[in-house]
């Protein structure tokens, strides 16, 4: 992901209610805990009543987020406020306990790193602002940290200005990487949705191959039924001048219900066909043939198999992945596609070449990620954002395949490398 990338998202994204109330908990017995053993076991001076306040302010806040919030999923501007009044709620009780000081400064950073990671950049940023300027009140003024007696903690002038300094280095630094870190997971996330509903998709059209086997076999015995009894009609009406052209009509529709019903039922045959077992080498030749037919690209297929090569199941991650790879290549090649098939007791491996300007160096380390593009402009004008790529490889790498991209010697193009334990291909 390119450096740019943080500063132009726009994604609508929102935060969990249940995930921030239970930080929120997580956060508020910390304070509770650490402010009771310091005034009640360890006796130092601290104003208690003050952050007693406080904590119970962030207390009703958080039973009102669980109880009274009706949104399970909260919208970007209610997890900026929320997280806004948690970073504000932490800086008072920090600014009643020694300010930049108190080792629990360093926690004033979570609300801006959270928003990174969850939330818009524009909140990012707000929040990142508001954190290095609460920083620096608490730098400059603040209730001394809390001391036993007479004991007091003084640290040198240099040394604190530079907690704040320190801090806010760290800060620049998780938020970015976090701001990165969520941007990634959400395209991700995007992406295998669109997978999910290919995959969808895919599986309603089999359905619906299905359901007009089934509709073709339940509508044969009635039909057959009115085509019998059509025809003993017409023996006993004869040529009735009124009612024997309706006969003969009724005759020859029934006829061809019955001609649609049995297409029906053939093209199903050929489906569950298409769907059965199948031996590598067939199914990449049926994926071969159906781009030979709508290209004028040579598309050659090489073959060095086990004279027993067992079936494997013609699942659709596998055909779809190969056609994505495969129809790839034909589309980035000048006029050659080179696929090698190779099977043997340990090894099942497919590679798919072509004589096209090959991989991009610029996006070569990323191949397979999901919203990429190539500065090369030979590419990048016949290229989408690495989306069919990244489907294609994740399909197959459910599949149990390893997928590898490199340059073509033979082709001087690209080389996708489609690799599987044969012992896990035909146990799939």
């Amino acid at each position: 992901m390119k450096f740019s990338d943080v500063f132009t998202s726009r994604d609508n994204i929102q935060l969990d209610k249940k995930t921030l109330v239970t930080l929120r908990w997580i956060a508020i017995t910390g304070q509770y805990i650490s402010v009771s053993i310091i005034f009640f076991i360890l006796n130092f001076e601290l104003p208690f009543f003050y952050c007693s306040v406080i904590i119970l302010l962030g207390t009703i806040s958080n039973f009102y987020l669980q109880f009274v919030e009706n949104e399970n999923q909260l919208s970007n501007v209610k997890s900026s406020s929320y997280l806004l009044y948690d970073l504000i709620q932490l800086s008072l009780l920090l600014f009643f306990t020694g300010g930049v000081t108190n080792p629990f400064i360093i926690l004033l950073i979570i609300p801006a790193i959270l928003s990174s990671t969850f939330l818009s950049l524009r909140s990012t940023l707000n929040l990142s602002i508001i954190t290095i300027v609460i920083l620096v009140v608490l730098t400059i003024n603040h209730f001394p940290l809390p001391h036993f007696k007479e004991l007091h903690f003084h640290v040198p002038n240099y040394y604190l200005y530079s907690i704040p300094v320190s801090i806010i280095i760290g800060l620049i630094f998780l938020t970015y990487f976090g701001s990165r870190f969520g941007i990634e997971s959400r395209k991700r996330t995007e992406s295998l949705n669109r997978l999910e509903l290919i995959l969808a998709k895919e599986h309603e059209l089999e359905s619906i191959g299905l359901q007009s086997a089934a509709a073709a076999h339940s509508l044969g015995t009635p039909l057959s039924t009115i085509s019998v009894v059509a025809k003993e009609l017409q023996k006993e009406i004869g040529n009735h001048p009124e009612y024997s052209k309706d006969i003969n009509l009724l005759i020859s529709q029934t006829k061809r219900c019955s001609d649609i019903l049995k297409n029906l039922s053939q093209d199903q045959l050929k489906e569950d066909n298409f769907l059965s077992n199948i031996k590598i080498g067939d199914l990449l030749n049926d994926v071969v043939s159906s781009f030979s037919e709508i290209s004028e690209k040579k598309i050659i297929l090489i073959e060095d198999q086990n004279e027993l090569d067992p079936q494997i199941d013609r699942t659709l991650e596998i055909t779809y992945g190969l056609r994505n790879f495969i129809g790839n290549a034909v589309k980035y090649s000048n006029s050659i596609v080179e696929i090698n098939l190779k099977s043997n007791d340990t090894i099942t491996e497919v590679k798919v070449s072509d004589d096209g300007p090959g991989f991009s160096e610029d996006v070569k380390d990323v191949l397979g990620e999901p919203y990429i593009r190539s500065k090369n402009k030979v590419i990048s004008s016949k290229s989408g954002l690495g989306l069919g790529t990244f489907i294609g490889k994740t399909l197959l790498e459910r599949m149990k395949a390893n997928v590898q991209f490199s340059s073509s010697a033979k082709l001087n193009g690209a080389m996708v490398t489609i690799k599987w334990q044969t012992k896990d291909l035909f146990n799939i």
